[in-house]
């Protein structure tokens, strides 16, 4: 199953993006509001969970400088990745896209789509936060 959010544009060059979407510390501040737990487990780590919803562990798998950033989910039960796309406009302006990508079967896949979705749409609308 592959799920894009909307392309956005934010008003930061690409090299910062990159900078602070590789620090997992600063996820909290992309995570929607129905928030209901988020803790950073380690320099590559963070744990978090959405009311209703299991919680999830992401790690850092892999950075390319300036241009992508990639965190997969630490659990072997829901096998995905949250892919960060990022490129440079001008100096100051940069466009982002997140990616989800992972392997269910098709009934998990069904129940899953709407959620993370939204869920990935709401980092992308929050990404100007940083």
């Amino acid at each position: 199953m592959k799920l894009e959010s909307p392309k956005v544009i934010v008003e930061k060059s690409a090299e910062y993006l990159y900078n602070a979407l590789s620090d997992v510390k600063n996820f909290e501040k992309l995570m929607p509001e129905n928030i209901a737990k988020f803790e950073v487990l380690g320099e590559d780590i963070f744990n978090f969970g959405l009311k209703g919803m299991p919680e999830i562990k992401l790690q850092m798998k892999e950075g390319i400088p300036n241009s992508k950033v990639v965190l997969n989910a630490a659990s072997d039960k829901l096998p995905f990745s949250l892919i960060a796309s990022i490129d440079a406009v001008s100096e100051n302006s940069s466009e982002v896209k997140l990616d989800f990508e992972g392997e269910f079967n098709p009934m998990m896949a069904m129940m899953i789509k709407g959620p993370i979705s939204k869920f990935i749409e709401t980092l992308a609308e929050n990404i100007h936060k940083l």
